[in-house]
Formats: C-alpha cells, structure tokens, sequence
C-alpha cells in the first residue's frame, strides 16, 4: 500500500507557510533578490496587485472623474467597472463612491494626489452594491476609521448583510482574485433625502426618490457645479441592472430629480456625463417598458414582447454598441413585461 500523505495546502497556506517559515527567517534571505521578487508575488496573490493609474478628468470647478471604462469586471481590469467621482472643496476632498476594491480606491488616492494635497474628510456611497463601495477599505486605511462614510439606511443596512460579504466574494471572482485583500466597511452615518452638507465653498444636496435602480439610490448634486452625481439611476452606454429595481420608479424618480434639481451636468456611475443623460437614457428605458405595456393590454405573449422592443427604433439603435445588451436585455424586457403586469393588475 502507497504511503498516506497529508493533503495538499491551498495555495495562499503554501504561499504563507514557505514565505512565513522558520529557516526563511532563520537564514535572514529577505534582503537577496530572489526572495524579495517572492515575497512581492506572494503578497500580490493575497492581497491583489497594484492598479495601474488612471488620469482623472476635470467634469467642472470642483469636480473630478476617474472614468472606467469598462462596463463589467474582468481580470484584464481588475474590477475598475465604476466611476470614482471626487469634489475638491476647501474643507477637504469629497467621495462619491469610492471604487470597486482595496487597490482601486488606493489608485484613486494615487490620483487624487495629482490634483491637491487636501485630505479626504468624507464618502458619498450612491447605492449597495459593491462596485461602488468596496473601495471606502483604502480610504479608512489612508484617513482612519473614524472617516464620515454617507449611505442611506437601506443601504448601510444591506453592505452590512449579506449584500457586503457576497459583492466581495463576487468580485473577487470575477477578477480571478485582483480584488483580494479588500475588506468590507460599512458606512458609518446615515443620510436622508433632502439633506446638505457645507463643506466651504461647496454644498452637496443629497436626492432619494424611491427604487430606481434599486430600492435605496442616493444622488448628490454639487450646488455651486450644477454637477449632479447619479450612480446607477442612469448610465451611458451600459445597460443597467433592473433585477432589484423598476421600470416605473426610474421614470418618477427621473422627473422628480430634473424638477428638484433642473439643468444639471449629470454624472453616472458608468460612462460619461451629459446634461442629456436622463433623457437619452430615459428613452432607452421606455423603450424597454412600454411596448410591454403594449403587450400586456393586448393580451400578448412575453415571446411577442420581447420582439416589439428589439424593433423599438430607441432599443435597436442601442443594441451594436451599450455594453451588456446581447448578455442581459431579455432578461430586463422579462423583468419589464412582468412589471407591467403588476402594474396593469
């Protein structure tokens, strides 16, 4: 009989058992080269690499966008699949949403000390999911815990659940481990609607108008800018998920923004601004729903649904270029046609 050997570690217990062992330490080899390449690669495995640089835009006087410009995680990215939006005030820097890991935010901050020197003294998380939050871990580590981290009830409560735990876990999978290391921090002070924060020559006006995209998306409004920051209410050239959100709610919480608010540069967490985002976007979404609606007055199948939007000139002119269109849109005409069911009843 062949001998029993003992299973094999994983991987990151053989990288912590050869880079932690006794004769490593005992024979002091830190300082040769070859280590050292080792003990950079084992971090990198546990902790996720470095994120190469990405230049901030100027979108206005006080506002600055790190743009991703991918629409989904991949490891060819490493996660960046979100804007990071920051204000620079005389207070200090402004967060809104703070990137989709550890190494993404620590590149942000990396960025942002191209603009100004000015530390970081608050986060604006937009909604709970973890492309647009998972980032807060590199601002607490570079301005400590005790950093102002602004979410909505809803939301804080759902990164605090099992939302926070599965969007890491989610995104370390979809980048084939970039994203290790990254902890989840929850936000630490709850916001609501209406609500301004003064930070010296820029106030910030908090927006919530019920589910959109999800049941708790804030929007902030950079007054003195006229620059208003959407995360996933609208996007540019990215087809939104809708699996938590409504066709409906999207179209109310629109006008009631464009009433609060008015002209505005509108800023989302995907793709890039443009004072004609809700309405371009907008149609997009009617596009969607209402041929639904159609259908369900007509008694139609969801088969005849799907084939009214697909021909809907505001869809198809969408369909060669929005990123995630072939991958997702029937599931959002099904969730579209079910709505309108509901709605219709």
């Amino acid at each position: 009989m062949p001998p029993i050997l003992p299973p094999a570690l994983p991987p990151r217990r053989r990288f912590l058992s050869l880079a932690g062992g006794s004769a490593l330490g005992a024979l002091g080899l830190s300082a040769v080269p070859e280590v050292r390449l080792f003990a950079q690669q084992a971090h990198d495995f546990m902790a996720g690499p470095k994120v190469p640089d990405v230049p901030p835009q100027r979108v206005s006087e006080h506002v600055w966008l790190i743009h991703a410009r991918d629409g989904f995680p991949t490891a060819a990215n490493q996660g960046l699949m979100a804007n990071i939006v920051f204000v620079v005030t005389q207070r200090g820097v402004v967060m809104l949403d703070s990137g989709c890991s550890l190494q993404i935010g620590e590149m942000a901050i990396r960025m942002i000390r191209t603009v100004t020197p000015q530390p970081v003294v608050a986060i604006f998380n937009s909604h709970y999911h973890g492309d647009h939050w998972l980032g807060n871990h590199a601002f607490v580590n570079a301005f400590g815990r005790d950093l102002p981290i602004h979410a909505l009830a809803h939301t804080r409560e759902q990164i605090a659940g099992t939302e926070g735990s599965g969007w890491r876990s989610m995104m370390e999978r979809w980048t084939q481990g970039a994203t290790l290391g990254t902890q989840v921090v929850v936000p630490n002070r709850t916001v609501e609607h209406g609500q301004s924060f003064d930070y010296g020559d820029v106030q910030i006006r908090l927006h919530h108008y019920g589910t959109a995209h999800t049941p708790s998306d804030l929007c902030m409004e950079v007054v003195q800018d006229r620059v208003t920051y959407v995360g996933d209410v609208a996007m540019n050239n990215r087809i939104a998920n809708m699996d938590e959100g409504s066709y409906v709610g999207t179209f109310r919480y629109y006008a009631a923004l464009q009433k609060a608010a008015g002209e505005q540069v509108w800023l989302p967490g995907h793709g890039l601004h443009s004072r004609e985002l809700l309405k371009d976007y907008g149609a997009f979404m009617a596009g969607i729903y209402e041929p639904c609606v159609q259908a369900v007055k007509d008694g139609a199948t969801m088969e005849a649904a799907r084939a009214a939007v697909l021909r809907d000139p505001r869809v198809a002119s969408r369909a060669a270029g929005m990123q995630g269109f072939e991958n997702n849109i029937g599931k959002y005409i099904s969730l579209a046609y079910l709505e309108a069911e509901e709605e219709a009843f």
